[in-house]
């Protein structure tokens, strides 16, 4: 069963160059936590990141890694991610290097001391983004078009910073590109989100795997599926047990 704690998860494609600095900006963030524990989901890269996280394991003993075989795409890896972890909570955020760790700390500490009135997420929300023009635009448009079908009010929902109870991502149906819209799942299972600002840094190294093919058009095909699921829901209720007469 899992404990109270975070399991941060970062999935990885081809980030070699990006894990050191990665690993040591998501322990300094998370020094001061109890229980924690840095999964960093390997989705089949070809580029030395098994090598350099084994070497990084050795000074990090928080670091875990689960590696796929072949690339998966970015929410086998965080479902693969979330079924490997120990504790309760759980933290997602980019392996580029362009999230700060610190925040997605600031995220969970703020979800913690919320307790029971705690929203069903905590999100980022990418100020003064350092992306390329072409992602920026692709990234507009998808986020309008989905606010106006899904009505999930997240202005960011390509934000990787995440923070949610384990349980209630375990509920999540899984299908491909099912990370992109994480806030309006979970509002089809009766729960709210809640953006924060957060800090965006230019990519260290390496080359995005996102465009506009990727990102925009593959994008649309996938709102109009989950418009069709949440459609399609019901109202979660507590089923009522009916005593056995004797």
């Amino acid at each position: 069963m899992p404990k109270p704690g975070i399991s941060i998860i970062a999935p990885a494609y081809e980030e070699a160059e990006n894990l050191a600095a990665l690993v040591a900006e998501v322990s300094s963030a998370f020094a001061d936590e109890a229980h924690w524990e840095f999964i960093v989901v390997d989705d089949g890269s070809g580029d030395g990141s098994i090598e350099a996280l084994g070497a990084l394991q050795r000074d990090y003993p928080q670091l875990r890694v689960v590696k796929h075989a072949a690339r998966r795409g970015q929410s086998a890896a965080m479902c693969s991610g979330a079924d490997a972890a120990r504790y309760d909570w759980l933290g997602f955020l980019d392996a580029d290097g362009q999230n700060d760790p610190a925040d997605l700390a600031r995220l969970h500490s703020e979800m913690v001391k919320a307790a029971g009135k705690a929203p069903g997420m905590m999100m980022g929300h990418r100020q003064k983004r350092k992306d390329g023009w072409l992602t920026r635009v692709s990234s507009r448009t998808a986020n309008a078009a989905r606010r106006a079908l899904l009505k999930d009010r997240t202005p960011d929902t390509g934000c990787s910073l995440k923070v949610l109870a384990r349980r209630d991502f375990l509920a999540l149906p899984r299908f491909d590109h099912m990370h992109r819209f994480l806030p309006a799942l979970l509002l089809r299972q009766g729960l709210h989100t809640v953006s924060r600002p957060v800090a965006h840094h230019p990519r260290r190294a390496g080359r995005s795997k996102y465009g506009l093919g990727n990102r925009l058009w593959v994008g649309i095909a996938d709102l109009l599926g989950v418009w069709w699921l949440i459609r399609r829901g019901f109202k979660p209720v507590i089923p009522e047990e009916i005593p056995h007469d004797e």
